[in-house]
């Protein structure tokens, strides 16, 4: 049974789903324990999603206009099916996170950079997470462990056990 973290259940869920986006943003946390085991439990449930699907795209032909104004055929790649599911999935259950600008990157080279990523979380899920795990899952015969806690000890003031979270 999950824990409740002495919050209401649309407090917790949104302190969860808060802490799962951090997560898979920065790629580690500090938090309590308590609070890491349950962000553990659902960060795993989301990788293992990404991992399933990141593999189901299509190649589609559409006619686009070119710079002259001339219908050319071009060739993108879409989602799939399983993999279209799997992203609103995981739309439903993150936050969006968007890109940070740079220290002295410019205003236009930042457009220019993200102009074609709508959702850069969901992004990573799929380009960066889930081939690095399904290797490791291939190569290893086992799945899960995408997670480790390593505890730091009781905070000050109120002597609650300290955590870090971090994808490994």
């Amino acid at each position: 049974m999950p824990k409740k973290l002495g919050k209401r259940s649309d407090q917790r869920m949104a302190l969860l789903k808060n802490q799962v986006s951090e997560l898979l943003w920065y790629g580690q946390i500090e938090t309590t324990v308590d609070r890491a085991k349950s962000v553990k439990a659902i960060a795993e449930k989301l990788v293992t999603i990404a991992i399933n699907s990141y593999q189901d795209v299509v190649k589609v032909k559409k006619q686009v206009k070119n710079a002259k104004g001339d219908t050319v055929k071009a060739d993108f790649t879409n989602d799939g099916p399983k993999k279209l599911a799997a992203r609103r999935r995981l739309m439903a259950r993150l936050v969006d996170i968007q890109e940070a600008k740079g220290e002295k990157e410019s205003k236009s080279a930042y457009k220019t950079r993200t102009k074609d990523i709508k959702h850069p979380l969901i992004e990573k899920m799929f380009n960066e997470y889930a081939p690095k795990y399904a290797a490791r899952r291939d190569e290893s015969g086992q799945g899960g462990g995408y997670t480790q806690i390593l505890r730091l000890g009781e905070r000050r003031g109120d002597a609650a056990e300290m955590c870090i979270l971090k994808m490994i």
